[in-house]
């Protein structure tokens, strides 16, 4: 029996670039979730009628309760099937790739990726559409003005299914049917890369670190790693997914992963180290006594995919997102292939890679994936990394190395500035807005500035625009900073400063060095410390 509620709009459930992300608290106020997931099935019209919706989260707190009531809603809504993963696990990229191997119309992703997890801490739904990826913004528009004016959601009368078991069950007239989150992309991963030689150099005493940071790749590492790949039992570290991530902030950076840092800085190190998020779709790349940064990870990764089969008859060509440093165009250039500047957000990338326009795609806060799914993709990377080093039988200082002489080095580094009074921080940016036409030939901290614009950018594939992405101020050189308001927090303004140096053959020269006179002219240019109160970033990466 279908049940319709009444309800009241909140007015704060505008989606960010990823989906609709709030404290716990938060969304246990009475129909708050399910004020959302309502306006999510609206958006989508008739066009969900008789069709195929996939549900799964991370893990984290309030996961279980919202996959409950988002399949009784999607019974109510006249969904046909409902395809669930088994104990309400999915990473973001399984999820992808189940939404596309199944032809489902689209799938809600329940994660606040690498934002804190547990009772008071944050908890977010996302839609993917149909190819597998995050909405567009015409989706995620309509899904904001139906929360805007909703009045009713609906429901089937059920009981809580059993998440645990696999298999299918009927909810009112729909079927949900459990299935091992794992398998289907671990079959993925097997058809990508080159297993066989992985195995070999694993088998030849190749070793590895693996910190699934008590969120959702720990199952999916450890039957790949582990059981697949053969790498010794304990690898794979805090591999159980937990509902506060043990406690820990799920963000595989050198703040947050610094256990795993200090490990592969130690003279016994494994060969390779790497981390992901809360939900699978982040990672972190460090070999012995080398870390690379995102966008060096990236531009490395473009270069040598070809050692993998997936990869090997070449790329269609590279994205990344305007923060992202400019070291993956030089690979471009030399391939012959386009690279494209896009904003932040994956989404973007999407309408590329349906276009057949871009194999590879990255961004500099540690997402890289390709086109075999619609969103980033931590352990693709990581599996592409460990296809690099069997079959190159180099190590990551040794590719490091080698691509720098080749390509050059952009010493690179993000300032985040964490909790920022959310109108200190729009002033900030306003005011720097208002004097963009200004600042060339201006000098600040020795560096004169060329250029200056807020970054817009036309999709290649449809002519829509995007504007105000991002402050750009490039200075005499090839140096820039890049000034951004993230929206992937849930408390206050998280202001981030893009800092990058390009040197030809400055090549083993520490990054806080070579930034330096760019960290200066930020503030004094933005005028980082009047505004925020802050005399240093809370997290740099």
């Amino acid at each position: 029996m279908i049940k319709t509620v009444a309800t009241q709009p909140y007015l704060d459930q505008k989606p960010g670039t990823s989906g609709l992300r709030k404290k716990v608290r938060v969304f246990q106020q009475p129909h708050y979730a399910e004020n959302f997931v309502q306006s999510v099935f609206d958006a989508l019209g008739d066009e969900k009628t008789g069709q195929t919706l996939v549900i799964g989260g991370d893990g984290r707190f309030l996961n279980r309760e919202v996959i409950q009531v988002a399949i009784r809603m999607a019974a109510a809504n006249g969904f046909a099937r409902v395809v669930v993963g088994q104990g309400g696990i999915l990473s973001t990229p399984a999820a992808s790739n189940v939404i596309r191997r199944r032809r489902a119309l689209g799938g809600l992703v329940l994660s606040a990726s690498h934002n804190p997890g547990g009772p008071d801490e944050d908890f977010g739904i996302k839609y993917n559409i149909a190819n597998g990826g995050p909405a567009p913004e015409k989706v995620t528009d309509a899904i904001h003005a139906n929360t805007r004016t909703i009045r009713r959601w609906l429901m089937v009368e059920a009981a809580d299914i059993d998440l645990d078991t696999l298999g299918e069950v009927t909810v009112g007239d729909m079927t949900v049917e459990a299935i091992d989150p794992v398998a289907d992309y671990a079959a993925l991963m097997e058809r990508l890369f080159d297993f066989t030689a992985i195995r070999k150099a694993v088998a030849g005493g190749l070793t590895m670190a693996f910190d699934a940071m008590s969120a959702v790749t720990g199952p999916y590492a450890i039957e790949i790693l582990e059981k697949r790949l053969g790498f010794a039992s304990g690898t794979v570290k805090n591999g159980t997914p937990l509902p506060d991530f043990g406690g820990h902030h799920p963000d595989p950076n050198l703040v947050h992963a610094k256990e795993l840092y200090d490990r592969m800085m130690a003279p016994d190190a494994p060969d390779f180290g790497a981390a992901s998020d809360g939900d699978g779709d982040r990672n972190l790349i460090i070999g012995r006594g080398r870390f690379v940064t995102p966008s060096d990870s990236l531009a490395m990764l473009a270069a040598n995919a070809h050692l993998a089969p997936a990869y090997a008859g070449g790329l269609k060509g590279i994205a990344r997102s305007m923060p992202t440093s400019a070291a993956a165009d030089r690979v471009a250039e030399r391939l012959g292939i386009p690279v494209y500047e896009t904003p932040t957000g994956w989404k973007f990338f999407g309408n590329l890679l349906d276009a057949g326009m871009a194999t590879i795609c990255g961004e500099e806060s540690a997402g890289t994936g390709s086109d075999h799914v619609r969103e980033k993709d931590g352990l693709w990377a990581v599996l592409l990394w460990l296809n690099i080093l069997a079959v190159s039988g180099k190590s990551v200082d040794q590719i490091a190395r080698d691509h720098w002489a080749t390509h050059g080095r952009n010493y690179y580094a993000r300032h985040d500035y964490e909790g920022v009074d959310s109108a200190r921080a729009d002033t900030l940016m306003a005011e720097l807005r208002g004097r963009l036409a200004t600042l060339p030939g201006q000098t600040f901290a020795g560096l004169t500035i060329e250029a200056a614009d807020d970054f817009a950018y036309t999709d290649p594939t449809d002519q829509s625009v995007s504007r105000n992405q991002g402050i750009r101020v490039l200075f005499e050189g090839g140096n820039r900073v890049v000034f951004r308001l993230s929206g992937t927090g849930t408390s206050g303004a998280t202001l981030r400063v893009y800092l990058e140096r390009y040197a030809a053959d400055e090549l083993d020269r520490e990054t806080p060095e070579m930034l330096a006179d760019l960290v200066a002219a930020a503030d004094e240019i933005a005028g980082i410390a009047r505004h925020t109160g802050r005399t240093r970033p809370d997290v740099v990466t």
